[in-house]
C-alpha cells in the first residue's frame, strides 16, 4: 500500500507531531545476492495498541543484534516527511509504513530538529532520543536500493533511536508530546561521525551529552583525540590523565606484508613509508583506519592490533564479513606496497602490571587484542598464571591456533589441556572450566550465536586487562 502525500504538511507549516503507525516484525532469512541474510528489517503496521517494553515492542525482534536493539536502540523512528523525500528521489509510489525498518512512523520530529536527549511521551510510554540510526546495508536490501545507506547519511535523513524510559501501550493516532529538550540535533550528530568538515565545538558537545549512546560517545572522543584535541570532563569530575596520541590526525602507513590466515581472515602489516621506527603501542590497543577509494566520504574503521607492536610494524587482522565493503576491500584488494591512512594507536583495554592470574575469554575474530597480549606475556617471559578460553562456530574458526599454542607453550604457568569443541544446542554455550577464584576476567568479544555454534575450550593462562566480568 502506497503512502498519500496528503499526510505530509507543506514545508514551513506548523506540525503537531503524531504517531502514524506502529510497526513490528520478527527476524527471518532472506535471500540476497546469492547469500542468505537473517534480518528483522521487514516491519508491518500493528492494528490497535502495542505494548512497548524496556528493550522492544511486543512482536518485534532484530536479526543483527550487534547493530540494532538493546536498551540504547530499543525503538527506531522514521518520519513521513522523509518517506515523501525518497518517493520523489527514487520516483516511487509503492512505499508503505515500516519499509525503512522503523518501529514508529511519525508526522513531524525531523532529524534536523530532534536533539539527542529529547524526551517524548506517546500514549502511556515515555522515550528518550539516544542516537541516529546506524545505516547498514539491510535497509537498502529492504527497499531494493543498494545505495540507500550512504544516501540516508548524505541527505541528512537517518532517523533515530529511542530508549524506553516508561513502558506502556501506544497506538497510531497518539500525539507526541515533548517532555524535555536535549542538545545537538540528530542530523548534526550523524554528520559529525560520518561526514568530513567536523566542527570541534560540536564534537566536544557530543561527548558531554549523557543521553548519547556510549558507543557514539566513545567514537567522538576518539575523533577529538585524533585531531589532537581532548574532551572536557563532565562538570564536577576531576579529569583523569590521558596520554596524548603518538601523532595527530591520520598519517600514511605502508602495507609491507599481507598474510591470509584463513579463507576469511587476513593479517596486514603496516610500517612507516620511510622505514623509520613506529611509535610504541600497547597490546590490546587499536588502530583507526581511513579507507580512501572505497566510498565517499571515505569510511573509517577500527581494528585491534593482533601482535605486540615491535617498533617496526603494526599488525592488524581483519575478518571479511559477507556484506562488509571495507573488510572485503582489505581482504581482497590491499596488496604489499599500498598506503593506508591510520590514526595513532589508542585504547585502554590493556594488560595491567600485576602478578595475579589472568583469564582471557574471546570469540571468533575477537582473538585479535588478546593475541597481542599473549605475545606481550611471552616476550616478557611472564611468570603469571594465564587461562585461555576460546569460543567459535567451528574448529577452523581460530585463525591463530598454531601461533597461540606456541606462545602458550613458552609460558611457564600456562596449564595446557587439549581444546574441546562440541556443538552447542542451547542458547548458553557449554563451558567446563575451573579458573582460579582470584583470576581476573576479560571479555574480548561476545560469545557465539545460539544456533550452529561451537564452544572450543583450551585451559591455558593468558593476558587480560583490568576490566572484570
Amino acid at each position: 500500500m502506497g503512502l498519500s502525500t496528503d499526510e505530509v504538511h507543506p514545508p514551513g507549516a506548523a506540525v503537531t507531531p503524531v504517531l502514524l503507525s506502529v510497526n513490528v516484525g520478527l527476524p527471518r532469512n532472506v535471500p540476497w545476492q546469492g547469500q542468505t541474510v537473517y534480518t528483522g528489517v521487514w516491519k508491518h503496521p500493528v492494528d490497535g495498541p502495542a505494548l512497548v517494553r524496556r528493550l522492544n515492542i511486543d512482536g518485534d525482534g532484530q536479526g543483527d543484534t550487534q547493530g540494532h536493539g538493546g536498551e540504547q536502540r530499543a525503538v527506531l523512528v522514521y518520519q513521513i516527511e522523509s518517506y515523501r523525500h525518497w518517493q520523489e528521489y527514487f520516483g516511487r509510489n509503492d512505499l508503505a509504513y515500516g519499509q525503512f525498518g522503523e518501529n514508529l512512523t511519525v508526522n513531524g520530529l525531523p532529524d534536523d530538529e530532534v536533539c539527542i536527549g529529547d524526551r517524548y511521551r506517546i500514549g502511556e510510554a515515555e522515550f528518550e532520543v539516544t542516537q541516529p540510526r546506524v545505516t547498514c546495508y539491510r535497509v537498502g536490501l529492504r527497499l531494493g536500493e543498494p545505495e540507500l545507506p550512504a544516501l540516508l547519511v548524505s541527505h541528512h535523513r537517518p532517523g533515530f533511536y529511542l530508549r524506553v524510559l516508561t513502558e506502556g501501550h501506544i497506538q497510531a493516532g497518539d500525539q507526541i508530546i515533548k517532555t524535555r529538550t536535549g542538545a545537538l540535533s540528530v542530523a548534526d550528530t550523524d554528520a559529525l561521525l560520518y561526514l568530513p568538515g567536523r566542527d570541534p565545538a560540536k564534537l566536544r558537545l557530543a561527548t558531554q551529552i549523557p543521553a548519547l549512546s556510549p558507543g557514539w560517545q566513545a567514537s567522538f572522543r576518539d575523533l577529538l583525540a585524533a585531531d589532537g584535541d581532548s574532551a572536557a570532563p563532565p562538570i564536577g569530575t576531576e579529569p583523569s590523565p590521558r596520554p596524548r596520541p603518538a601523532w595527530p590526525g591520520f598519517r600514511p602507513l605502508h602495507v609491507s606484508e599481507v598474510i591470509h590466515e584463513t579463507a576469511t581472515v587476513s593479517s596486514i602489516y603496516l610500517t612507516a613509508p620511510d622505514g623509520t621506527p613506529l611509535p610504541a603501542a600497547q597490546a590490546g590497543q587499536y588502530l583507526t583506519l581511513r579507507i580512501t577509494g572505497v566510498g565517499d566520504p571515505a569510511p573509517v574503521r577500527t581494528y585491534s592490533l593482533s601482535s605486540i607492536p615491535n617498533g617496526v610494524a603494526y599488525r592488524i587482522s581483519v575478518k571479511q564479513e559477507p556484506h562488509g565493503t571495507v573488510s572485503r576491500y582489505l581482504n581482497g584488494n590491499v596488496q604489499p606496497g599500498a598506503i593506508l591512512d591510520a590514526a595513532a594507536p589508542r585504547g585502554d583495554f590493556v594488560l595491567d602490571d600485576g602478578t595475579g592470574p589472568i583469564l582471557l575469554i574471546f570469540a571468533g575474530i575477537g582473538v585479535t587484542p588478546v593475541q597481542a597480549m599473549l605475545h606481550q606475556l611471552a616476550a616478557h617471559h611472564s611468570e603469571r598464571e594465564v587461562w585461555w578460553l576460546h569460543a567459535a562456530r567451528g574448529p577452523r574458526e581460530h585463525p591463530f591456533a598454531a601461533e597461540a599454542h606456541a606462545l602458550l607453550a613458552s609460558l611457564p604457568h600456562a596449564t595446557r589441556a587439549p581444546p574441546r569443541c562440541s556443538p552447542a544446542t542451547s542458547p548458553t554455550p557449554r563451558t567446563r572450566w575451573n579458573p582460579p577464584p582470584t583470576a581476573r576476567c576479560s571479555s574480548a568479544a561476545p560469545g557465539p550465536t545460539p544456533t550452529s555454534s561451537w564452544t572450543c575450550e583450551t585451559a591455558y593462562p593468558t593476558p587480560s586487562d583490568d576490566k572484570s566480568l
